[in-house]
């Protein structure tokens, strides 16, 4: 009966699959760089490789008041340096706007970066979020360019800008320093920028800067005004090429009045309406015109 047990035993266990051991729950995959810290802001240093020069105070003040309400949205950014301390990547007015707001601590991500790749981050954080000012974005490119040795191409691939747009800004640092000052403050736009760009000498946009802040000049009279100033009027070349332009039978009777009465005579005629002028330039020339003209 025992031998029995053991065989029905063993016909059973053949007919169900063998018991496996439970697994444990799977675990979700954890990205500790990810993991968001509360650091005092007074651990946090200003980034060395920041690009913006100016931060708005009213635009700041109303950030201070929003975390005051409601705290830090989105947290900064930040890599660990020696000393315990730690340097900012991105977020530097959240940053700022913590302290102003009167908060310990500021939520952060913490990231293993170098100090080229630190520098790379928030030049490019500051290209997409838009907030810098043209100048600022012009020496963000260039930073990007010198220091990382990236072509055009590569700047637009990696802030998504286009590709004109880069060169555009590139080419505004070749204004003189008060000039790009001027584009900073948005006292000159960038379409006059371009229109100053098309003079061949520092002290000639220099100048025509000044006119467009003092006579409030559209884009289109700076074109003007620097055309004028590339290709200056000759008033005797013009004058002598409205000669050539005037009807030859106008100009034929200007003739004839000339030998008549002596005198430099101009006829102005517009589809057979117009004046006719006698210059003289002594009492002579005077009275032969008088006599010619049968008055007494």
């Amino acid at each position: 009966m025992t031998e029995k047990r053991k065989v029905l035993g063993r016909g059973i266990e053949t007919l169900l699959p063998p018991r496996q051991p439970s697994a444990p729950p799977a675990q979700p995959p954890v990205h500790r760089e990810e993991v968001i810290h509360q650091l005092a802001v007074e651990l946090i240093d200003r980034n060395p490789y920041q690009t913006r020069a100016h931060v708005d105070e009213g635009g700041l003040q109303e950030l201070a008041d929003s975390i005051k309400a409601t705290g830090v949205l989105q947290p900064v950014t930040v890599r660990a340096v020696p000393g315990g301390r730690y340097q900012l990547i991105a977020g530097e007015r959240r940053w700022l706007a913590s302290q102003r707001a009167g908060k310990p601590t500021v939520p952060a991500i913490v990231r293993q970066v170098s100090n080229e790749q630190a520098m790379e981050m928030t030049i490019i954080e500051n290209l997409q979020r838009e907030d810098l000012n043209p100048i600022e974005q012009a020496r963000a490119f260039e930073r990007l360019a010198h220091e990382f040795g990236l072509t055009q191409e590569q700047i637009s691939v990696r802030t998504g800008k286009e590709r004109s747009s880069v060169a555009n800004f590139l080419r505004l640092l070749r204004l003189p320093e008060h000039v790009q000052t001027y584009v900073a403050g948005g006292h000159v736009s960038v379409g006059h920028a371009k229109a100053l760009l098309s003079l061949d000498s520092p002290e000639a946009m220099a100048k025509i800067a000044e006119r467009v802040i003092t006579h409030g000049l559209t884009v289109r009279q700076t074109e003007e005004v620097v055309n004028d100033w590339l290709h200056p009027v000759d008033r005797k070349a013009l004058k002598e090429l409205k000669e050539r332009l005037v009807d030859p039978n106008v100009r034929e009777a200007e003739k004839e009045l000339e030998r008549a009465l002596g005198v430099k005579v101009t006829i102005t005629d517009r589809k057979g309406r117009g004046r006719i002028v006698l210059e003289y330039s002594s009492l002579e020339d005077y009275d032969r015109i008088v006599t010619a003209l049968g008055s007494k």
